[in-house]
């Protein structure tokens, strides 16, 4: 059997304490994880070389070889960060968190992943990632963020994954008895802690002066109030407006001046990736500015959107598109919006963290990547973007579904995206991936 059908085949068993899994048989792991290492050999490009090498880690850390298994789990993480390619970077980074897990290295485990738990990605895999993530947790004695953990995984499948739910039973049978001996331990951390982001100040208002301040998270006030208006902070950095000033200034979390009012921007957005679009008028001519207030993107835009993986949706002479970093027009702005629909409900605006949007055009839609391609032209009535697929809706109301390259793969005879859905989860070649 090819090794990786043989290594999705294997039923793991779940120790009862520990929490992680025994091969029935090693010795049969141990040729699975040659014959990986003989695909291996031959692969050249990043997508193979991240899949395999991400999954010979696996077969290593359950054999025991825990140098090895990080080893391969790092170099996977890097050939997969360069394809660009949200699920397959998420696979990396969990079966790297997972191997740092057994090594005891909880702070990055934890990092790892959160990072990789995209609410883009399919709800399968966003479930084992919460079901792994809650087995950390465990660990860390932190029992209440690890039940958080295991109760959204079960959420995201609805009852139907058997096997998430048999695993998940050992684990919450194995917290009630470590929490009966040692309580639940801390209480949970929220994401940006464990991502070691630090805790930014919120705006708070003070009804008798009418002016807003900034408090941190256990209400201290941290920042006077002294402002007539106050944007949340985003990146340690927020746009405040004075009483006496009709332009907004920015300050650091210290509340320190970094643009002052002097500067004249009438219209300010939230920093993104180091970036904030302002306005000079507050209707038009948006430029680009990074907290030392250099002109990054000229003024030439009428509407904007933030930045999102080093690009940003921007309308010009009435139509919309994208620019890089720098102003560069990687999507010409001819389109009617750039607005993503996304199979869980959600809309962004521009691009997805895979890099891809949608586009309308004369009520039509379709999608472009970060690149400027079309991948599908403007052409159907509705289009969805699936975590694998482009969902579609011809005039009649039936869905159906393209592949990420805009070929058919799924006849558009479906009466609700959720059958579409389904049929696309049955034709995944990796519905329960190994990590």
């Amino acid at each position: 059997m090819d090794p990786e059908q043989a290594l999705a085949a294997i039923r793991w068993r779940l120790h009862p304490e520990k929490l992680r899994e025994e091969a029935p048989d090693p010795e049969a792991l141990g040729e699975v994880r040659d014959g990986l290492t003989t695909k291996l050999n031959s692969a050249l490009d990043n997508r193979n070389r991240a899949r395999l090498l991400s999954l010979r880690s696996v077969a290593a850390r359950i054999l025991g070889d825990l140098d090895d298994a990080v080893a391969d789990a790092r170099l996977a993480l890097t050939y997969a960060e360069a394809t660009g390619e949200l699920r397959r970077t998420a696979l990396a980074r969990a079966r790297l968190a997972e191997v740092l897990r057994w090594r005891g290295e909880y702070a990055e485990a934890d990092r790892l992943f959160a990072e990789a738990n995209s609410p883009e990605l399919p709800d399968r895999l966003r479930a084992v990632l919460h079901e792994h993530a809650g087995r950390s947790c465990y660990d860390q004695g932190r029992l209440t963020e690890a039940c958080l953990h295991f109760e959204r995984a079960l959420d995201l499948r609805q009852g139907e994954d058997a096997e998430l739910s048999a695993r998940t039973a050992v684990a919450l049978d194995a917290v009630a008895e470590r929490a009966a001996a040692d309580g639940f331990g801390p209480k949970p951390r929220t994401r940006e802690a464990v991502l070691g982001e630090e805790q930014q100040p919120v705006p708070t208002f003070d009804e008798e002066q009418q002016l807003w301040g900034y408090a941190d998270a256990e209400g201290e006030l941290v920042i006077d109030h002294r402002y007539a208006e106050a944007q949340p902070f985003r990146e340690g950095l927020a746009w405040v407006r004075r009483p006496e000033a009709s332009r907004w200034s920015l300050i650091d979390t210290a509340g320190t001046a970094l643009i002052e009012a002097n500067n004249g921007y009438r219209a300010v957005g939230s920093f993104s990736e180091g970036l904030a679009w302002v306005s000079m008028d507050g209707k038009g001519r948006w430029m680009a500015v990074d907290p030392t207030n250099i002109v990054r993107v000229p003024p030439s835009f009428e509407d904007v959107r933030p930045f999102r993986g080093g690009l940003a949706a921007v309308r010009q002479n009435g139509g919309w598109g994208a620019v890089d970093r720098t102003g560069q027009v990687v999507v010409p702005t001819r389109y009617d919006g750039l607005t993503t629909a996304l199979a869980d409900g959600r809309y962004v605006d521009g691009f997805t963290e895979d890099g891809l949007a949608g586009v309308e055009l004369a009520g039509r839609r379709g999608v472009v990547d970060r690149n400027g391609r079309v991948l599908v032209e403007p052409a159907y009535p509705a289009l969805v973007v699936h975590p694998v697929a482009f969902l579609v809706r011809d005039e009649s109301g039936r869905w159906g579904a393209l592949d990420r390259r805009g070929e058919p793969l799924i006849d558009r005879v479906h009466p609700s995206r959720a059958a579409v859905v389904a049929e696309i989860d049955n034709l995944l070649a990796d519905t329960s991936p190994v990590l």
